[in-house]
């Protein structure tokens, strides 16, 4: 148990510090690991559930950490942050009701081409057109609901998807950054009771868990990544991200791969 609980601070330390840096999350890091810690420690043919589950749990306070540091630097875009949510907290509850439905292999291949996709981007540093600019408050709220949706079958807090939306139509990106780490609140917060639900009645689930959030990993990732995530979210104003950005590249390539073969 206390290599178990190690394993899970150290989780919460890497992913906390890259949550703030990027504004993602860390479902892109806490998903994989714990999949394969629970795979070691833990029985039952849920442990993707678990795992996507348990990561939308802890998003919730490395997103916190993170936007109280970038609402000091006054990057919070709030007025994208009011039109992205209402559609965010529909997809994110859609996603969680649904993604037991799912395999879990599936889940863990789709989680993998996600990250494929981004990690790609990241090191292609694709640029928008100069000429594209945000929809209005309908399309905005479509982008949040597919946002939600598709973070929450795979564990992520929606940053991924929601800083490279915003830089795509141009908007800066450190606001980028801080806006997609506050829209992970939302996300997290329907995900998280989505998975709770989904998973109330299943059977064969490890000993302290409710739903799919086992709270073991929740309590040693949580009480990391509050304190790794702030440091991660002061980088972000004060570093060039280009190094940062290739590496983190290609821990998601490797991160990935790990997936493909779960």
């Amino acid at each position: 148990m206390l290599l178990e609980f190690g394993l899970y601070l150290v989780t919460g330390m890497i992913a906390g510090f890259f949550a703030g840096l990027f504004g993602i999350g860390g479902g892109l890091i806490i998903v994989p690991v714990l999949t394969t810690v629970f795979v070691l420690f833990l029985d039952g043919e849920h442990l993707v559930h678990l795992a996507i589950g348990t990561s939308m749990a802890t998003i919730l306070i490395t997103s916190l950490a993170s936007v109280k540091t970038h609402q000091k630097a006054s990057a919070v875009r709030w007025d994208l942050f009011k039109t992205l949510t209402p559609g965010v907290v529909i997809g994110g509850l859609l996603g969680s009701l649904i993604a037991h439905l799912i395999s879990a292999n599936f889940l863990a291949k789709l989680f993998a081409i996600i990250e494929m996709a981004i990690a790609f981007k990241l090191l292609l540093n694709m640029q928008p057109s100069p000429q594209r600019t945000l929809s209005g408050w309908i399309g905005q709220s479509s982008a949040g609901t597919v946002i939600g949706c598709l973070s929450t079958l795979v564990g992520i807090g929606g940053g991924t998807l929601t800083t490279p939306y915003l830089i795509w139509h141009n908007v800066s990106i450190r606001h980028a950054i801080a806006t997609s780490s506050a829209v992970s609140l939302p996300i997290a917060s329907a995900g998280t009771l989505g998975f709770m639900i989904s998973g109330w009645q299943v059977t064969q689930l490890p000993n302290y868990t409710t739903g799919y959030l086992y709270w073991p990993a929740f309590i040693g990732i949580t009480l990391a990544s509050f304190f790794t995530a702030p440091m991660g979210a002061r980088l972000t104003h004060q570093l060039p991200a280009n190094t940062l950005r290739k590496a983190f590249a290609i821990l998601l390539f490797i991160l990935a791969i790990k997936m493909f073969w779960f």
